[in-house]
């Protein structure tokens, strides 16, 4: 075991870590939720209330966790979720987990509003995802289709739950803004963190790089950000996805779905695969924890088509009871920027070997060898009694 993962205890620890190493804003802008953040403690109050029932005499001392997602094998049923400027945490975080992941054999997603162009990503990382937001402009619809195309990214995920933009009050407090304006606040909080801002002068403040090509020339990132939220929101609609799925030719992946019958709709229209999600609590306070809603997404499209799952998960146990309750792989965000924000470059291959081998350990316990076999009857999903 290297240094970073023995010094790796678990993900709340790892997230104070983190805390200890950015400014307020830019914390604040990985933890926070939308409104009174309801939606963002409820996905973790949900996933506390997941009981699972071990079944023992199994004799299953030798577990393979790997499996089997667009005719790829994974090592782990974990995945890297599409995030939105990465490189907040540090210059270059983008890449160090597109390269961890590859080298992991785990999945990775990167976001239209990642900080790295599309292209050095694939390069850096073939088999990667690219999330895609469908917004109000056709033509960067249809050229960044083109471009992850070109690219030759695996999959392309299509993310629907972001109509509006999310309403965070941590954000509106700290006058988080792209470019960062001036004030008495920001520099008493960038004070207490000067090897974040340091970090950010040498490397530059994160940029919407996949947008910059749809600029005008000579744009700031003040235009990027307008580009950006207009790309993030408003335009997607049922005819559009269908427009994507003729287009892409690739497996297609619909992420941000909590309703069972908008699942089994998506999976008549073609998709290949359901993100159940709630943008991490980002979007509407008062929506269902993805955990909650899994079982019912999942009776509604059958036992074939692959279920994703993200929103609160932060161990290997938590994994384990997506997949309990149906899900084919779970993604993870923060946890992830908090590995690079607390271990730099080395923190998401630590963070990769905590969650396998707290998934190994709670596959043994329940008596599981593979994880096909949580479908399999040999174990039982509850919930606690209120």
């Amino acid at each position: 075991m290297n240094s970073t993962a023995s010094r790796m205890t678990d993900v709340p620890a790892l997230a104070c870590q983190a805390r200890r190493r950015l400014p307020r804003l830019a914390a604040d802008f990985i933890d926070g939720g939308a409104h009174g953040e309801v939606a963002l403690t409820g996905n973790r109050a949900a996933l506390d209330a997941v009981r699972l029932v071990p079944r023992v005499l199994a004799g299953n001392d030798a577990r393979d966790l790997s499996c089997t997602l667009f005719g790829r094998r994974y090592a782990v049923p974990i995945g890297v979720a599409p995030i939105g400027l990465a490189n907040l945490v540090a210059p270059g975080t983008d890449l160090a987990l597109a390269r961890t992941a590859a080298e992991a054999g785990i999945a990775y997603a990167l976001s239209t509003a990642g900080t790295t162009p599309l292209e050095t990503i694939a390069q850096a990382a073939p088999g990667s995802w690219f999330q895609l937001y469908c917004g109000r402009d056709p033509a960067i619809v249809d050229d960044l289709l083109a471009r992850a195309q070109a690219a030759q990214f695996a999959a392309l995920l299509v993310t629907a739950d972001v109509p509006t933009p999310g309403k965070r009050l941590r954000d509106l407090v700290n006058g988080f803004t792209l470019p960062l304006r001036p004030s008495p606040r920001l520099v008493l909080d960038l004070a207490t963190r000067p090897g974040w801002g340091l970090r950010m002068l040498r490397g530059g403040l994160p940029r919407f790089a996949n947008l910059e090509a749809y600029a005008a020339p000579g744009s700031g990132l003040a235009s990027l950000a307008q580009l950006m939220a207009g790309q993030s929101s408003a335009r997607l609609d049922w005819e559009a996805l269908a427009r994507i799925r003729e287009r892409w030719r690739g497996p297609l992946i619909l992420k941000g779905v909590l309703h069972p019958e908008d699942a089994a709709r998506a999976a008549a229209l073609g998709v290949d695969a359901i993100v159940v999600s709630n943008h991490g609590g980002r979007q509407l306070d008062a929506a269902p924890a993805p955990i909650v809603m899994l079982p019912a997404v999942r009776a509604a499209v059958g036992p074939a088509l692959p279920v994703l799952v993200d929103g609160g998960f932060r161990s290997g146990e938590d994994v384990a009871r997506a997949l309990a309750r149906g899900a084919s792989m779970v993604l993870l965000g923060r946890p992830f920027l908090w590995s690079v924000a607390a271990f730099g470059a080395a923190g998401p291959g630590a963070l990769i070997a905590m969650l396998r081998d707290e998934l190994d350990r709670a596959m043994g316990q329940l008596g599981l060898a593979r994880i096909e076999d949580f479908g399999r009857g040999l174990n039982f999903a509850g919930e606690r009694a209120a």
